[in-house]
């Protein structure tokens, strides 16, 4: 069986705004207050999920993979410098000229139930499944990274 690249482009859109619903649980629901690191790696999943939609309903999915592909490695950079920061404890993205400029961009002002940074990056402590929350982050950047990868380098179309 063959899946085609509308199929894969609507999965990788589908996890990728998962993934916010999972970030909207753990802060409305669990009351985990997301960093500034958190809410760059919300905006890429969304930038991920809407390169994957316009891919699939459009004649050009390898240029919306190719989005798709740039988010996702920029979001597990993201994410492996959040778990950097956890894993050298004093050290912190918290109060910083980022968070600011993060919650003065306009999506954070008139969403700021999704974008806007009150939390410590060092604070991202809470395990599930064993791993913390970045770690999940960054593992689903990474498949969604060898996703979009394999859509660009496909052959067919």
């Amino acid at each position: 069986m063959t899946m085609s690249n509308r199929n894969v482009l609507l999965a990788i859109a589908f996890v990728s705004f998962g993934m916010i619903g999972a970030a909207m649980y753990l802060q409305h629901v669990l009351y985990l207050m997301p960093c500034p690191l958190c809410v760059i790696q919300r905006y890429l999943f969304i930038a991920i999920g809407l390169a994957a939609l316009i891919g699939a309903f459009t004649s050009k999915p390898k240029i919306a993979a190719g989005v798709g592909l740039l988010g996702a490695l920029g979001g597990m950079g993201v994410a492996i410098k959040q778990l950097w920061v956890l894993a050298h404890p004093g050290l912190s993205c918290g109060i910083d000229p980022m968070e600011t400029m993060l919650n003065k961009i306009p999506t954070s002002e008139y969403l700021p139930w999704l974008f806007y940074a009150e939390g410590l990056c060092q604070d991202a402590n809470e395990k599930f499944l064993g791993l913390v929350i970045p770690m999940w982050s960054c593992i689903w950047f990474g498949i969604l990274a060898i996703v979009t990868a394999w859509l660009v380098l496909r052959k067919r179309a």
